[in-house]
């Protein structure tokens, strides 16, 4: 299984010119198991019990998005997503008199 991260860049609009501040959030997206219902047409349910998802592909064709196991797409799987905040806290510069 092929975890994603996903890093994104917020910039603090308050910052005085002497502060810089900037957080990050961080997420890690993975696909569990697969809950297509393969009893649909029937009116019934029925898993395959597929457990996580493997791409049968490299990222970036066709294959990535078409899971090895089961044969269904990604949308098909559960899908977690870890979501974590880094701030990197301000650093203030030092003015001194010379």
């Amino acid at each position: 299984m092929k975890n994603r991260q996903v890093v994104i860049k917020k910039d603090d609009q308050n910052s005085s010119r002497n502060t810089t501040n900037s957080a990050y959030t961080v997420r890690n997206v993975r696909y569990g198991e697969c809950q297509k219902n393969h009893a649909a047409g029937v009116g019934g349910y029925a898993v395959d019990g597929c457990r996580e998802f493997m791409p049968t592909g490299e990222e970036g064709i066709n294959g990535a998005l078409t899971c090895a196991a089961c044969g269904c797409h990604r949308n098909f799987h559960r899908r977690e997503v870890e979501t974590e905040v880094v701030c990197e806290c301000s650093s203030h510069s030092s003015l001194g008199s010379s």
